[in-house]
């Protein structure tokens, strides 16, 4: 499976790095769809495996709505280039998950966002991980776009 953006186009638009950066490739991106499918592969050097449980490890959730996160923000730097380009700053805000299947050593959970809302400071988007055919994960992500000239006065003025 060819991937349209390798890691390093990847890394030119997420902040994250190893061991937090949890897209290994995009496989396509539809701009006019607002959709954007990724792909992350667990394996057993995967450090939160060791405690995770051991004996039986299972990918910790909150990996699976990180990664979900860091596959909207790709689909907000397809949608908004001139922004994304600009290298903001992006904040979670709201997620509402339901978990349908664990997630284990050797699992590639391919990552389907679409976009519900996209403006320039923020986000909503629709997210599925699913392992093989089935859905690992369910989510709304709701995330803030703030660039680093507006940063301070947009915190400070949240009152």
């Amino acid at each position: 499976m060819e991937g349209i953006w390798d890691i390093n186009k990847i890394q030119e638009i997420l902040p994250q790095r190893y061991p937090f950066l949890f897209i290994d490739r995009v496989i396509s991106i539809d701009e006019k769809e607002g959709k954007v499918v990724c792909l992350k592969n667990f394996t057993a050097n995967d450090y939160f495996f060791t405690g995770h449980f051991p004996g039986k490890p299972v990918v910790p959730g909150v990996i699976m709505i990180e990664a979900m996160a860091q596959a909207s923000i790709i689909g907000y730097a397809a949608i908004k280039p001139e922004i994304a380009n600009k290298h903001p700053t992006y904040y979670l805000g709201k997620v509402e998950a339901k978990f349908k299947r664990p997630v284990g050593v050797g699992d590639q959970l391919i990552i389907e966002v679409k976009k519900e809302k996209i403006v320039n400071n923020a986000g909503v988007v629709s997210a599925i991980a699913k392992v093989g055919e089935e859905t690992a994960v369910e989510a709304k992500i709701m995330f803030g776009v703030i660039l680093a000239e507006n940063s301070k006065s947009q915190i400070t003025s949240t009152k």
